[in-house]
Parts: C-alpha cells; structure tokens; sequence
C-alpha cells in the first residue's frame, strides 16, 4: 500500500462540527469523511488520477451470515 500523506487543514468551527456530524451518521471518521468528500468531488471533477488506490476499508469485516 501506497504511504499515506498528512494535511493539517483549518476549518470553520461550524464545518468542522457539520462534517463531524455527517461522518457519524454514515458511520465514518471524521478524516475518513473529507477524504471520501474530496475524492468524490475529483472524481466528477475528472480529476481523480488514473491507478488511485481505492480508500480504505474502515471498521470490522461483516459477519458471515451463511450458516
């Protein structure tokens, strides 16, 4: 896997909150959020560079329903 790079960014309070918010109604990290926000705003942008690892999958694996 490919390094992963660190970003100080400086939000808005507010942002910051709204986005916090947001990523735990869909289940995510608050950073796990931007990068999936600015990696779906890239990729309408068509900006999104060809051979992109895919984001990460977070959490526990899903348990096997099958039994």
């Amino acid at each position: 896997m490919a390094e992963r790079k660190s970003v100080l960014l400086r939000l808005d309070p507010a942002v910051h909150d709204a986005l916090t918010r947001w990523a735990a109604d869909e289940l995510r990290s608050t950073n796990a959020q931007i990068e999936f926000l600015l990696r779906r705003a890239l990729t309408e942008a068509g900006r999104l560079p060809t051979g992109t690892a895919d984001q990460p999958k977070r959490g526990r694996p899903r348990k096997d329903t099958a039994t």
